[in-house]
């Protein structure tokens, strides 16, 4: 047999039972479900490609699709996050994190005031409105307004009756990035908010008392969670529980 025959086959040999032991390990990793939830008058196809990108990262995804524009804040609450945590649990995952864009963000927030998750892991929200947005505040009482964005979003103003001023700090591992730099088409609400904002909601009203980290990045509103360094940074938070700027 030839010289170079007999080092293939010892190679084989030699590698095969390592490579089999390390997909064992692969096998046995703890399992990881990342919970989606879109915005306001959005769909999950919103947030198909971070759901894409974080499968791609070894995350099991659960990208929930809930009607946003039909119930108030606290009963679509109830509905999407629940539904979220069933699926995770059903595919026997061992931590359940939370990814969410805008509103979304605001249902898991109501959802753990009422509800302990055992296996809570982390959670990013993208552009979220935790103390409000001030377009609400200026044409959140026009009927088109009401007829486009639904019960809920007239609770997401600044004012005494605004619902999430009432939802208090947070006390889990949260991360939170919004952008600075809103599209042409948000001109018109980009003027009612006071200070650097998205085009929806400024800087300042995203954070929340009790986050971890926060981090702005020159995007959009309407379209943050689908940028490479928002993905980026959202992998980054669930793995180390910071973002990669410090």
């Amino acid at each position: 047999m030839p010289f170079f025959s007999v080092l293939l086959m010892l190679s084989i040999v030699l590698l095969s039972p390592v490579m089999s032991e390390s997909y064992v390990l692969a096998e046995n990793q703890p399992k990881e479900c990342v919970i989606l939830l879109h915005g306001l008058a959005r769909t999950s196809g919103s947030m198909d490609t971070m759901a894409r990108e974080l499968q791609q990262a070894g995350f099991v995804t659960v990208n929930i699709d809930y009607p946003s524009t039909e119930k108030k804040i606290e009963d679509l609450s109830e509905e999407a996050v629940s539904q979220g945590v069933i699926s995770c649990r059903e595919q026997q995952a061992d931590t359940l994190h939370f990814v969410t864009h805008s509103m979304g963000g605001i249902l898991v927030r109501y959802y753990l005031l009422l509800h302990n998750i055992d296996e809570l892991g982390r959670v990013v929200m993208l552009s979220p409105p935790n103390k409000g947005s001030e377009v609400v505040d200026t044409i959140g009482d026009w009927s088109s307004f009401q007829w486009y964005n639904g019960p809920a979003g007239g609770q997401l103003g600044t004012g005494e009756d605004s619902m999430v001023l009432q939802l208090g700090p947070v006390n889990f591992p949260l991360g939170i990035i919004t952008g600075n730099s809103p599209a042409f088409y948000d001109g018109w609400f980009a003027d009612m908010i006071p200070g650097q904002n998205d085009g929806k909601v400024s800087v300042e009203r995203a954070k929340v008392e009790g986050m971890t980290d926060f981090l702005v990045l020159p995007h959009n509103h309407t379209f943050i969670m689908s940028q490479e360094d928002v993905i980026d940074q959202t992998i980054f938070f669930l793995r180390h529980g910071k973002f990669d700027n410090h």
